[in-house]
């Protein structure tokens, strides 16, 4: 049996937040079928930082920068290879000499 994870939205976290001081814990986290320490991490994150700590800590990276990278990269070989190719000609000429 595969489980599918759960993803909260920041309006979520805080309406269950919330709904914990009302009902209290145990009722609420079996009601929404939420662990303790899931809960307990919201909230110690939400009286830290605020609604911005609920927040997702993931970062997505847009794919034009991610092209950028790329190409970066790419560039970088390309100009590395070509300082290899100069510098072993430039020792194959002294040689020659």
């Amino acid at each position: 049996m595969s489980t599918k994870r759960r993803s909260w939205s920041v309006e979520q976290k805080l309406q269950l937040i919330q709904e914990v001081d009302q009902y209290g814990l145990t009722e609420t986290l079996r009601k929404h079928n939420v662990a303790q320490s899931l809960f307990h991490r919201w909230k110690k994150e939400f009286n830290q930082d605020g609604i911005a700590g609920l927040r997702s800590k993931y970062h997505t990276i847009d794919p034009e920068v991610k092209q950028l990278q790329s190409e970066n990269e790419r560039l970088k070989r390309i100009i590395a290879n070509q300082a290899l190719e100069l510098e072993f000609k430039t020792e194959l000429l002294k040689k020659s000499r």
